[in-house]
C-alpha cells in the first residue's frame, strides 16, 4: 500500500476535475462502510463501484480510502466527500429553488449532523421533528464527545454541529446555542449509605459515581473543584444519556446530571454546578435547507437553554478544541 500511494504522490496533474458522480460513490463507500454495501444504495454492481473508487483516485493520484472494515477516508479523501456533500446540499436547494420540489419530484437529501448525548436526549430531536414534517430531509445523527465534533466537520463528516467550540472550525460559522447545567446528585439512599457524615473530601475519594464513557470529564472536573482527585476514585460507565440519568436515580453512583434531566427524589450534593456553553457550527454555504436547520435549532435552544442572540461568526478556511457535554 505505502508503495502504490507513494507512487501516486510522484504524479504531477495539471487541470484536474473532480467528477460529483465519483465523489458521490466515494461517500457512500464512507456512509455504508463497504464496497458492498455503497453498490446497493447506489444501486449498481459492486465492481462498478471499486471500477469509479479506482478511477477517481487515478485521476486524482492520491489515495483515498482505507480498505478496511468499515472503509476509512484518508485526508485527501476526506476532502472529497466534504465537495460531494456540500454539492449534493447546493444541489438540493437549486432543485427547490427552480420549482421542481413543488413537483414532487426532488429526491430527499440526507443531512449528517454531530450533536452531544445530553443534548440529543433533552431538547434536540424536537425542533429535528418539526424540519423533518416540513422538509424532504432524513437525519443522519452522529453522536460524540466534544472534543471530536471539529473533526467530523473537518472530514466532511457531518454539514454541522453542537459543540462547546466557540472558535470557528476552518470554513464554517459559528453561533452560540445556551448553556447546559450540570449539579452533583445522588439517590437518598447512596446518600445516607455514603455521606451519612457529609459530602467531605474522604467520603468523595471512597463514593462510586458514573462516568459516560471515557472521554467524560464533568464529574473529575466537579471532584477537583471539591478538592478531591478523581485517580482511585470507584467508578461505573453508563454510555447512553438517559440511561446514565436512570444509574444515578438508581442509586449505581453520584453524577453530574444535567438540569433538564434531574429527577423528583434526587439529592444534591452542593458544590459547584458546571456550565457548559453549547455552540452550532456549520458549513460556511449559502444553503436555504442549511440556515433553515440551523434557525429552529437555534429558536429551540432559546427556548429551552435561554440562549443570547448573536451575529454569527465564521472563519474563512483555518484554525482549531469540557467532556459529554458536547458531542459525546
Amino acid at each position: 500500500m505505502k508503495g502504490s500511494e507513494d507512487s501516486y504522490r510522484d504524479i504531477r496533474i495539471a487541470n484536474v476535475r473532480i467528477d460529483p458522480e465519483l465523489a458521490t460513490t466515494l461517500a457512500a463507500i464512507i456512509d455504508e462502510g463497504t464496497l458492498d454495501a455503497a453498490s446497493k444504495r447506489l444501486q449498481i454492481t459492486p465492481s462498478a463501484v471499486s471500477q469509479r473508487l479506482k478511477t477517481l483516485e487515478q485521476q486524482l493520484g492520491r489515495i483515498l480510502v482505507v480498505r478496511t472494515k468499515p472503509a476509512r477516508l484518508t485526508e485527501a479523501g476526506e476532502a472529497v466527500v466534504r465537495l460531494a456533500r456540500q454539492v449534493a446540499l447546493l444541489e438540493h436547494d437549486a432543485l427547490v429553488g427552480v420549482g421542481i420540489d413543488d413537483a414532487g419530484a426532488t429526491r430527499r437529501i440526507s443531512i449528517p449532523l454531530a450533536v452531544n448525548a445530553d443534548s440529543m436526549a433533552t431538547w434536540f430531536l424536537a425542533p429535528l421533528a418539526r424540519l423533518s414534517a416540513r422538509h424532504d430531509v432524513d437525519f443522519d445523527l452522529h453522536r460524540d464527545d466534544q472534543n471530536f465534533t471539529a473533526r467530523l466537520l473537518e472530514s466532511g463528516t457531518v454539514m454541522a454541529a453542537v459543540t462547546s467550540e466557540e472558535a470557528p472550525v476552518s470554513g464554517c460559522s459559528v453561533s452560540p446555542l445556551g448553556v447546559l447545567e450540570y449539579r452533583a446528585m445522588a439517590e437518598p439512599g447512596f446518600v445516607q449509605r455514603w455521606f451519612a457524615d457529609g459530602v467531605t473530601a474522604t467520603a468523595l475519594a471512597a463514593a462510586p459515581f458514573v462516568d459516560f464513557d471515557r472521554r467524560d470529564t464533568l464529574q473529575h472536573e466537579w471532584l477537583r473543584a471539591m478538592a478531591v482527585g478523581q485517580e482511585g476514585v470507584p467508578r461505573h460507565y453508563v454510555p447512553a444519556s438517559h440511561d446514565y440519568a436512570l444509574a444515578v436515580g438508581h442509586g449505581l453512583g453520584w453524577g453530574m446530571v444535567p438540569l433538564l434531566q434531574e429527577a423528583p427524589g434526587l439529592v444534591p450534593l452542593g458544590g459547584p454546578a458546571l456550565r457548559v456553553q453549547l455552540f452550532w457550527q456549520q458549513w460556511n454555504l449559502r444553503s436555504e435547507l442549511l440556515d433553515t436547520i440551523a434557525g429552529e435549532i437555534a429558536a429551540e435552544a432559546r427556548r429551552v437553554l435561554g440562549a443570547s442572540v448573536s451575529r454569527p461568526r465564521s472563519h474563512p478556511a483555518s484554525r482549531r478544541k469540557r467532556g459529554r457535554a458536547e458531542a459525546g
